[in-house]
């Protein structure tokens, strides 16, 4: 088992709850000298008694190989449980060495859920009973709440922060950790202080079409390194593409991916965002925050998806007339449900388009469309298409 996710969302603290309760040491390769000690004997390290834990397996990827001559031996499963905060698939030796061997799951920063102390079953409830789904939050959200979850995201160390000169240290902390460090770890890249201010450059396209380009001749970068940088910032967990759907419904679509800062509170940090700059009605700020609503509302969904019964993938859905819906995800068996994410109250009709479109086109495997806002108010809007507040998502 493969745990990936970006740094300090929990991942080595639940290895080290595995290792008090199986009695096994963690091998924390973020230290040098156990790195050292991997790459010298990777075999040694993966061959002691079960199950073998390892904090960043990155660091050492000749582990991997290891790792692969003990389960040709042997395939049980639960032997060896890894952590890495690095994606799995953009690690060429790990593609080489354990695909289909390996179940890869991925740790987010916390939802609003576990923030609150429950967990969320909203998307288990409209795979099994869409007809059921409550349509109120229990206790619907006021504006000045949401700005201030919206902003905080969701990382464990930047909730016991209070002040925002302690928040915006510790952003600035973590972007050059991750940044200047892990990617480097991974890729040799001519220019590093590029990084940076393209991830700010990414951040300024999130919940909004990714023009990797555009992003690229901002801070100085062809399109090729600039393409090559956006990969190693998708690997290091920064951002996150949510690709086109792909069914036309006899419409021409965009091919283009949306772009996504993996966690709202380091987007907003990015953009230079604070509850004083929204509340004060600034209508640059405004445009930023909607964006981030709609990067908040996505990443809660698929934090919901990462632990839901059913498999699932997202995508959004944007024809080029306009229609567009936000959030699509599938089931393995076809199933489809949508979700129209605005930030304001108030709904007007053409905010219906593109979900009516998806009902419409696809009948009985359309589940539900689902518009979520800032408001108060919940109802049916229409057939299969529901208003709620986006606080429903996690009360």
């Amino acid at each position: 088992m493969i745990l990936t996710g970006p740094r300090t969302v929990g991942k080595s603290t639940l290895l080290a709850g595995l290792g008090r309760e199986f009695g096994r040491p963690v091998f924390d390769l973020d230290r040098p000298d156990a790195r050292a000690a991997a790459a010298s004997d990777p075999g040694f390290l993966v061959s002691g008694s079960e199950p073998v834990l390892i904090d960043e397996f990155q660091h050492a990827p000749e582990i991997l190989d290891a790792i692969k001559a003990e389960l040709n031996l042997d395939t049980r499963p639960g032997r060896f449980v890894l952590t890495g905060s690095t994606s799995y698939t953009v690690l060429p030796r790990a593609a080489q060495s354990l695909t289909g061997r390996a179940h890869i799951i991925n740790v987010l920063p916390l939802s609003q859920g576990e923030l609150d102390g429950h967990r969320e079953r909203f998307i288990d409830l409209l795979w099994q009973d869409p007809e059921h789904i409550p349509l109120a939050a229990v206790r619907p959200c006021a504006r000045g709440e949401y700005v201030d979850r919206i902003l905080a995201g969701g990382f464990p160390m930047i909730l016991q922060r209070q002040t925002a000169r302690a928040r915006t240290s510790w952003f600035a902390d973590y972007v050059d950790l991750v940044v200047m460090r892990d990617v480097l770890d991974i890729a040799r890249i001519r220019q590093r202080e590029a990084l940076p201010r393209l991830l700010r450059q990414f951040a300024a396209q999130t919940g909004q079409l990714l023009n990797i380009a555009k992003a690229g001749q901002a801070v100085g970068l062809e399109n090729s390194s600039a393409n090559r940088y956006a990969t190693l910032l998708e690997a290091t967990f920064m951002i996150q593409r949510l690709p086109a759907w792909g069914e036309t419904l006899g419409r021409r679509l965009t091919a283009h991916p949306k772009v996504h800062v993996i966690d709202s509170g380091l987007g907003g940090w990015l953009l230079g965002l604070s509850a004083a700059k929204v509340n004060s009605r600034n209508p640059a700020a405004l445009t930023e925050f909607g964006h981030l609503v709609e990067t908040f509302a996505v990443g809660e969904i698929l934090k919901q998806v990462s632990w839901a019964n059913e498999v699932v993938t997202a995508s959004h859905f944007r024809t080029e007339t306009g229609d567009e819906v936000d959030l699509v995800l599938e089931t393995w068996d076809g199933r489809v449900a949508g979700f129209e994410i605005k930030a304001g109250t108030r709904i007007k009709d053409p905010d219906l388009n593109g979900l009516r479109l998806l009902r419409d086109r696809l009948g009985d495997r359309f589940t539900g469309g689902f518009i979520l806002n800032l408001g108060e108010l919940a109802y049916r809007k229409e057939d299969k298409i529901t208003v709620m507040p986006l606080s429903t998502l996690w009360s």
